[in-house]
């Protein structure tokens, strides 16, 4: 079996006990950005999988746009991420 070299973990342990892999992670192609799929870019890089400028290189994101994700998440949760809930979760 043939592993592609990554820098960094191929997975980490998140405080809740589980593992996430590099296969958690989103496509780099993903357009359609869910609540479930930000969540997971943000686990990524706050628990070391990927490194902050990776994600942002790989998935075509502004540092602002990744940290308001980060900022929703941190302060409600993953439910802070879904767009149908922007005026609940978020301040002007």
């Amino acid at each position: 079996m043939y592993l592609k070299k990554v820098d960094g973990p191929r997975a980490v342990r998140l405080p809740d006990g589980t593992i996430m892999t590099r296969a958690d992670l989103p496509p780099a192609e993903t357009r359609r950005w869910v609540a479930s799929r930000k969540a997971a870019v943000v686990r990524g890089v706050v628990h070391g999988l990927i490194t902050l400028a990776e994600a942002l290189k790989t998935y075509g994101l502004s540092e602002e746009e990744f940290e308001a994700w980060q900022k929703a998440v941190d302060r409600h949760g993953e439910a802070a991420l879904k767009a149908t809930q922007i005026q609940r979760y978020r301040q002007p």
